[in-house]
């Protein structure tokens, strides 16, 4: 039975490969067409150009009806990380004082 499933592999791997190879005459024949070349081109970005429209419509519309967009969660996540940052800041520099503190402490408590 292994031999079997082996040969099944086999055939598989074979049609595979033929469908490849037909695949890539049909895709030389068809880039070899200037005029569908130029058409798809042209199709691919009147394609691009409708949904920059539709993207933008549909900001406007999200906008009028006070719901956020995801540019207005990136601008929010990017003033968030910015905060964070700063609190990390700000909490390295209070830690560097508390240690500081703390050695003064101890320095004025080793004399007694």
């Amino acid at each position: 039975m292994a031999h079997r499933s082996h040969d099944k592999d086999g055939v598989w791997q074979w049609l595979f490969e033929q469908g490849e190879e037909r695949l890539g005459q049909l895709a030389g024949e068809l880039s070899k067409n200037k005029g569908l070349t130029d058409a798809l081109g042209k199709a691919l970005k009147q394609a691009a150009h409708t949904k920059g429209q539709i993207d933008r419509n549909m900001q406007n519309v999200l906008h009028l009806l006070n719901v956020p967009s995801k540019a207005d969660y990136q601008k929010l996540l990017t003033k968030i990380e910015t905060l964070q940052g700063s609190l990390v800041n700000v909490n390295m520099k209070l830690d560097r004082l508390l240690a500081a503190t703390a050695k003064k402490t101890e320095r004025k408590k080793k004399p007694e």
